[in-house]
């Protein structure tokens, strides 16, 4: 392990936005399942980023939208590390980071918990044997579908014109609700701002990195069907 990550590590234990329980906390009772309002100090709607990375998305959205609550969940804690920083450095009191395996989604938010959920450039997991490990797959939505609101939507935000065409496939063939959905978000005409804020102008690192290799970047909002 290099130094710096080692370091990132060590800030984490005491960083007071970093939330990272142990596998055996997060699958029996943990702390703040059912109470993040309490965590936060407020009611404020909570939106989860999945596989935050850096978190440049649960910051962003953070500055811009202070009546919410975000947090960014990924299992790669010397990555988030930048996030929690600058929310810390920032005085984004709106913000938190947790440090844990999507899978186990269920053990750490409550039944209508959530209202909003960002997937942020994943992994497509194009391989066959790998469909179970996909953040859209039918088992993921289902683990989404418990945890959020009844009217509570979620953000697929990709380079992946595979992941963005399986889900869309997906979402028709269970019926969900497909609310928007754009192939190039950079270049579609019909493409309008107003229905998500800040979806071009917030940019994570893996989308500066995909659009300087000219990848097209899609995007999918849609609302779960019971």
């Amino acid at each position: 392990m290099g130094k710096n990550k080692a370091a990132r590590f060590r800030e984490n234990l005491i960083l007071p936005n970093v939330i990272q329980p142990t596998r055996d906390q997060a699958i029996n009772e943990f702390e703040h399942k059912g109470k993040w309002k309490e965590f936060f100090g407020n009611d404020n709607p909570i939106v989860l980023e999945l596989g935050c990375g850096k978190g440049e998305y649960s910051v962003g959205l953070a500055k811009a939208f202070p009546e919410k609550n975000f947090i960014g969940v990924d299992i790669k804690g010397a990555r988030f590390w930048f996030g929690a920083k600058e929310a810390v450095e920032k005085d984004l009191k709106n913000v938190a980071f947790l440090r844990t395996q999507i899978e186990l989604i269920e053990n750490l938010f409550a039944e209508n918990e959530v209202s909003e959920i960002w997937i942020t450039f994943p992994d497509p997991q194009i391989k066959y044997r790998r469909t179970k490990h996909r953040l859209t797959n039918p088992e993921f939505l289902a683990r989404y579908k418990h945890i959020l609101k009844d009217d509570g939507v979620i953000h697929l935000k990709t380079d992946s014109e595979y992941l963005h065409g399986y889900t869309l496939g997906l979402l028709q063939g269970l019926g969900h609700e497909i609310l928007t959905a754009h192939h190039d978000i950079y270049g579609a005409p019909e493409y309008q701002p107003d229905t998500t804020p800040l979806l071009r102008e917030i940019r994570t690192y893996y989308e500066e990195l995909f659009s300087s290799k000219g990848k097209t970047i899609t995007y999918i909002k849609f609302r779960l069907k019971i």
